[in-house]
């Protein structure tokens, strides 16, 4: 499966049925983790525009989709606008379940900005 990075953007009028339907929202997402499914999940910080980052295994973005479509927020109309993109997994990739990349799949020396050309 590949691993796919999800945002949600919520207005600010809808904070009260939000927190209404949070419940079951709640309870969603935690079936998605014990299912394995949802690896990472949280709002965004306290400075930031309301919304939140999941990270979702998937074997598509249309089936991250679908699954997504689920979420109570998502059937109560409370998010504003969501995203779904596959993220290839770089650093880290052996704790996510997700082989690490190969050294051909590595950007090249040569290619990354030197200290210098800053």
């Amino acid at each position: 499966m590949a691993t796919f990075a999800v945002t949600y953007s919520y207005s600010n009028s809808t904070s009260a049925s939000r927190d209404a339907v949070r419940p079951s929202h709640v309870e969603f997402l935690k079936a998605q983790f014990d299912g394995g499914r949802l690896l990472k999940s949280g709002p965004f910080g306290p400075e930031e525009a309301p919304g939140a980052l999941l990270i979702i295994t998937g074997d598509s973005t249309a089936d991250v989709e679908a699954l997504m479509d689920q979420d109570p927020f998502q059937q109560a109309g409370l998010i504003e606008e969501r995203t779904v993109r596959q993220w290839n997994i770089f650093f880290g990739a052996e704790s996510s379940g997700q082989p690490a990349a190969s050294a051909a799949a590595a950007p090249s020396a040569a290619a990354a900005p030197s200290a210098t050309q800053n």
